[in-house]
């Protein structure tokens, strides 16, 4: 008997010591833990125009964009959100650490006036524009809404040819899974996976605050971060992991930031080569 509370007394030492794995990691020990090498960044915003990238306009159709809803002023990227649409890369992207910084204007649009300001930035593009309701490609968004920054959702054919698949909670937020490390992975290849903390109250309202959102508010920079990287993709917002999917499809392509319905502005989009040790 003596022995056996020995035994126990060393194992439940152990496993005070044994340091639990943290997975609210930062995007550098998500590169060092995946053994990424960052190499040389590309700019793909000048600060001057739009070269590198073109936009796609519902009614608009491509490079026709009479009313200004994509512009480059005091070096930033304007987007009016008048009409829904977006603008797109030239070329494909794929394994990169991207990074984007934006903040909200205060003008808002039909049919989305009263609405949670809502945008995204979608990667790994592919297809024809327009190709999702007439505004985008078909693609995987990082969602950039109100209370919803940090969401990943499906923008494909509902075909498994675009899917991703998150570790999520037992419950479901208002339909849609909760992303939760550890928790049981589930693959999608249409609707979304919510951000760890989105709150269980949301409401798409404009100016809708979440009890424990991460996102600043209107008017105040927030960088997103997006380190894709072979299948895998990591979500992050001010520096906070919000999100990760993995064995996603596809994984390259163009890269969509959208106007749908609110103004935004961004300041930086760069993004930097990824390679593996």
């Amino acid at each position: 008997m003596k022995n056996n509370r020995l035994v126990f007394c060393l194992l439940l030492s152990f496993f005070s010591i044994t340091p639990k794995k943290n997975y609210a990691q930062t995007a550098a020990e998500t590169l060092k833990n995946n053994n990424l090498v960052r190499q040389q960044t590309v700019p793909l915003f000048n600060g001057k125009n739009l070269d590198g990238w073109y936009t796609y306009l519902n009614k608009q159709g491509r490079d026709k964009d009479p009313d200004q809803v994509f512009k480059v002023e005091k070096k930033q990227i304007h987007i009016s959100g008048y009409e829904y649409g977006c603008i797109t890369t030239n070329k494909e992207y794929e394994d990169y650490d991207l990074e984007v910084e934006f903040k909200w204007g205060d003008k808002t649009h039909a049919p989305r006036v009263t609405a949670a300001r809502d945008n995204g930035v979608l990667i790994h593009s592919q297809g024809k524009d327009g190709a999702f309701s007439g505004n985008w490609m078909y693609s995987i968004e990082c969602q950039i809404i109100e209370g919803g920054t940090g969401d990943f959702l499906v923008v494909g054919d509902g075909s498994d040819k675009f899917a991703i698949t998150c570790p999520v909670a037992p419950e479901k937020q208002g339909g849609a899974y909760i992303y939760k490390e550890g928790g049981e992975n589930v693959t999608i290849h249409q609707g979304r996976i919510n951000w760890f903390a989105r709150d269980p109250s949301w409401k798409d309202v404009k100016d809708f605050r979440g009890a424990k959102d991460i996102e600043k508010p209107v008017g105040k920079w927030n960088k997103v971060r997006v380190i894709a990287m072979d299948d895998d993709i990591y979500f992050y917002l001010n520096g906070v992991l919000v999100n990760r999917a993995m064995r996603v499809k596809p994984s390259v392509g163009r890269i969509q930031i959208q106007s749908e319905g609110a103004e935004m502005f961004v300041r930086k989009v760069e993004l930097t080569p990824l390679v593996k040790k």
